[in-house]
Order: C-alpha cells, then sequence, then structure tokens
C-alpha cells in the first residue's frame, strides 16, 4: 500500500512509508495479558526487551524529518530485531449451528 500511495504522489515532493512497531510497553498492549505471555513477549527480540514509545517517535521522527528525505514507500519495521511472528496458543470451542 505504501508503495502505491508513493507512486500516487510522484513529483509532489511527498514521501510515504510506514511504521510497523513491534511489542511495545504501553497499557493498550500489556493490560490484560497473564505475566508469563509478557516474559515470553518480552524476550523475542534480540535486544531481550519491549520497545518503548519513545522508540516508536524515534523512528517516525526519522521518516518525517530530513534525514528520511530519500525513504519512500517502504513499511519500518521498529520492532527491535523480531523477524518472525509469534504463534501464539489460541483456545476456541466449536459450536454446532442451530438447525443442523
Amino acid at each position: 500500500m505504501t508503495h502505491v500511495l508513493a507512486n500516487e504522489m510522484r513529483g509532489k515532493d511527498i514521501t510515504v512509508n510506514a511504521i510497523a512497531p513491534g511489542p511495545t510497553a504501553t497499557h493498550l498492549f500489556l493490560d490484560g495479558k497473564p505475566q508469563a505471555a509478557i516474559d515470553h513477549l518480552s524476550h523475542l527480540a534480540p535486544l531481550d526487551r519491549f520497545g518503548t514509545p519513545a522508540d516508536i517517535a524515534a523512528a517516525v521522527s526519522f521518516l518525517a524529518g530530513p534525514d528520511g528525505s530519500w525513504i519512500n514507500g517502504q513499511v519500518l519495521r521498529a520492532n527491535g530485531g523480531i523477524i518472525r511472528t509469534p504463534r501464539l496458543a489460541v483456545r476456541y470451542t466449536v459450536r454446532p449451528q442451530c438447525g443442523a
């Protein structure tokens, strides 16, 4: 999507990029998760910690500032080096359909 929009902005000196943040230590992310899940997720990145809102803000600042002026049509993974999506166990129940 960023690539398509970057092409649409051709010739207007507008760059189009996106940030794909990894696990970030915010109330929205942490609330409701069991401590075991938090511990597991915090060790996924080689940096061995959650990201912080300041980490994500720095990535946005880079892309929006003069140092990012030649970056266009990209998705920047600000995730501490996580290279795969963790597979989390999901429990669900299959319920029979009514009338089936």
